[in-house]
């Protein structure tokens, strides 16, 4: 699939299309703001759907006035979702469903720590993932809680690591990277890091 991306917003975030080369559908991941960009990026492409990654404001922004634009359903996790936002979701999403983009496929990983309702989006055609905020180059996602911490890292071990060293993880802030190139980092994170924590974190911490 061909992926597309637009950083936008205030605190910059990064919005994908992932498109079907032989139909040209393309669904929309994160619709965070600036729906003029939006639409730019989806130039040349038929939509289908809106994903959203998770349900933080930053990641969800321009999601009403997207879904009035394109008159798409919006795919998501079926919550708990963040804030104690309701959405009006017309498909949820369970784990390693499949998606049907034109031709093309793409599996939803639920990745929860961040948030419960996070979902990565895994290209079955291409070591593609869209994380959101379930992983940076640098660390994992944000927690406001032990508990929260506790599943980040019960993420990690038990679905992230799975995934081909190939894997290209496209977060939801800064720059994408190569799985393989930060599974070693993740892996002694993982065996050091305290039951007790929560927060800010980085692999090296």
């Amino acid at each position: 699939m061909e992926l597309r991306m637009r950083s936008v917003g205030p605190w910059p975030m990064n919005s994908y299309a992932l498109v079907c080369p032989l139909t040209r559908h393309s669904v929309l991941i994160d619709p965070g703001a600036e729906p003029d960009e939006l639409i730019a990026m989806l130039d040349g492409t038929t939509p289908v759907a809106l994903l959203l990654t998770h349900t933080h404001p930053d990641h969800i922004g321009a999601l009403d006035d997207m879904r009035n634009r394109l008159g798409v359903p919006v795919f998501a996790h079926a919550g708990s979702h963040a804030g104690s936002v309701v959405l009006p979701v017309d498909r949820t999403l369970a784990h390693r469903e499949v998606i049907t983009v034109g031709a093309s496929t793409i599996s939803a990983w639920h990745t929860p720590g961040h948030t419960a309702d996070m979902i990565s989006y895994l290209v079955d055609s291409a070591p593609i993932a869209i994380v959101g905020d379930t992983l940076f180059d640098e660390g994992p996602g944000r927690t406001w809680s032990v508990e929260d911490f506790r599943t980040t890292l019960t993420t990690l071990r038990t679905v992230v690591l799975t995934w081909s060293d190939a894997t290209i993880c496209y977060p939801g802030h800064g720059p994408s990277f190569r799985l393989g190139d930060r599974r070693a980092a993740i892996e002694r994170f993982l065996a050091r890091a305290p039951a007790d924590f929560f927060g800010d974190a980085t692999w090296d911490m």
